[in-house]
């Protein structure tokens, strides 16, 4: 028996059913017939914009295969399969697009290894009358020196900008912002919470187990990491209008 794997968590991502909610209600205005989810995990929230528009068609890009079999046993059960396409590949260099709308949440990555490399491809992948989602990372505050080592491995003050920053970004590589907003402090904790509640379970009845040890180091250096950059590190959701060509 190995350790479960994420079945607490809806979306891999500080995200509430309020919001979600809301982003859906947002991103379908519009009637995008053509939806792109890059690093889409098991593409929860491209599936709920799908069954909101029964005209419309979606590509999820992923490299994790796991994830990606969800999504189709997911999409097969809300009768939707026919509709939606999940592609285990790099989303590097992708020719899935332009799409009406495109979803990029914590996975701008998966499109460069810069931020404003990562923007200028989300305004070649979307199209000139749709929407980008983008989940993007900032500093709520500076981390300090202590904070920075018990964060990630290497983690440094310049991986991620302020928010005011993040949205200037945006701006320059041809987006205006039609809404901004921020993950809560309760969305974060119930996000990591679920992220490890499975893992911390299986650990506390297989105390022995061979995989024990590893799993256990692995739980304590996530929540030791979430816990440091809890309150510092947050998520803006930004949905971006691509600007029109003069």
């Amino acid at each position: 028996m190995t350790p479960p794997r994420h079945t607490r968590l809806t979306f891999h991502g500080p995200l509430s059913e309020t919001r979600a909610d809301a982003l859906v209600q947002r991103l379908t205005r519009h009637t995008p017939a053509t939806v792109l989810d890059i690093g889409c995990g098991w593409g929860e929230l491209m599936l709920r914009i799908l069954t909101a528009l029964p005209e419309a068609t979606g590509t999820g890009i992923d490299i994790n295969a796991d994830d990606l079999a969800r999504g189709r046993k997911a999409a097969a059960e809300r009768g939707i399969a026919p509709r939606v396409r999940f592609i285990e590949e790099s989303a590097t260099g992708t020719t899935h697009g332009p799409a009406d709308l495109v979803l990029c949440v914590g996975a701008s990555q998966a499109l460069g290894s810069q931020l404003p490399q990562a923007l200028g491809e989300l305004r070649r992948l979307v199209s000139d009358e749709g929407r980008v989602l983008l989940g993007e990372g900032f500093w709520q505050r500076p981390p300090t020196p202590a904070e920075l080592p018990r964060m990630w491995p290497d983690a440094k003050a310049t991986d991620h900008p302020d928010l005011a920053t993040l949205v200037g970004l945006a701006i320059d590589a041809g987006f205006r912002p039609e809404w901004t907003e921020t993950a809560s402090l309760d969305e974060w904790e119930e996000f990591e919470s679920a992220y490890l509640a499975d893992t911390e379970v299986w650990l506390a009845r297989h105390p022995g187990h061979p995989l024990a040890a590893e799993t256990r180091e692995r739980a304590d250096r996530h929540r030791a990491a979430w816990l440091t950059y809890r309150g510092v590190l947050g998520l803006a959701y930004l949905t971006l209008v691509p600007v029109a060509a003069r």
